[in-house]
């Protein structure tokens, strides 16, 4: 569709958000398609990592109003829109064990910030700012931001950005550990576009278990981590990956690796 696009260059998936005309606020249609596109990073041997934008001068504005009158038909038409549409963004990106960066060019409200937030890494545009925003309409944040938030800035940080919906701008969001990266704003997509490559271009196995290790640990507690982790070093260290990686280190040459 038109309004969100999926391409693939140098081992790199692109999600785009393209309604630049209303800030890139998602509709149902789109976010079925997003939860799409994830699932088939996911599946595809030609993909290592994943990188999320949008187009214009936002990220994403949130949802958009036609789905918030949805909301407000009845309780159970809400819950309906966000478990069976908006929640399986979430839970298709949980599922992902390859690295996700969201390059976040413009501003990020609501759902829109909770979309940045499930990524693993955030490169931040100079101007760019973001906001939970959900308590000025009176409503709570419905795509999870109450679950990333607090374990990406702690809980006290979490609680003031949502519970006043105050704009984090680019310093600020460095400051608090929002973001990981603020780059000059045309610089922004291919910056985090070659990090993401970087990313894809090492070993296929080990990064997409590293990556699941993360996930799994913010659930597990730590001797389920230490049993799990072991179970995996056995399994990457007798991989194909492995061994081209030490023969590349023995050559002093950049390792060749098949893909996954």
């Amino acid at each position: 569709m038109d309004d969100i696009t999926y391409s693939v260059d140098d081992r790199v998936a692109t999600i785009t958000l393209r309604r630049p005309e209303a800030k890139n606020a998602f509709t149902l249609d789109m976010v079925d398609a997003w939860a799409d596109f994830v699932r088939q990073a996911h599946r595809a041997p030609d993909v290592g990592a994943v990188v999320v934008t949008g187009s214009g001068d936002a990220f994403c504005a949130g949802g958009d109003l036609s789905m918030i009158a949805d909301l407000d038909r009845s309780p159970l038409v809400g819950k309906r829109v966000l478990t069976e549409h908006i929640h399986q963004v979430a839970l298709a990106m949980e599922d992902l064990d390859k690295p996700s960066i969201a390059a976040v060019n413009g501003v990020a409200v609501g759902a829109g910030m909770d979309m940045a937030l499930m990524c693993d890494i955030r490169f931040l545009a100079r101007s760019a700012r973001m906001s939970e925003g959900y308590i000025r309409l009176g409503l709570v944040p419905g795509d999870g931001g109450a679950h990333y938030l607090p374990r990406i800035v702690g809980t006290a940080k979490a609680l003031e950005l949502l519970l006043t919906g105050d704009f984090v701008d680019a310093e600020e969001a460095l400051r608090i550990g929002l973001v990981s990266h603020v780059v000059d704003d045309d610089a922004l997509f291919d910056t985090a576009h070659a990090f993401a490559a970087r990313l894809a271009a090492g070993p296929p196995l080990a990064t997409r278990i590293i990556t699941r290790n993360v996930h799994l640990s913010l659930r597990n507690d730590l001797r389920t981590n230490l049993d799990l982790v072991s179970a995996h070093m056995g399994l990457v260290a007798t991989s194909e990956d492995a061994r081209e990686a030490r023969a590349a280190r023995r050559d002093r040459r950049t390792p060749a690796f098949r893909g996954q």
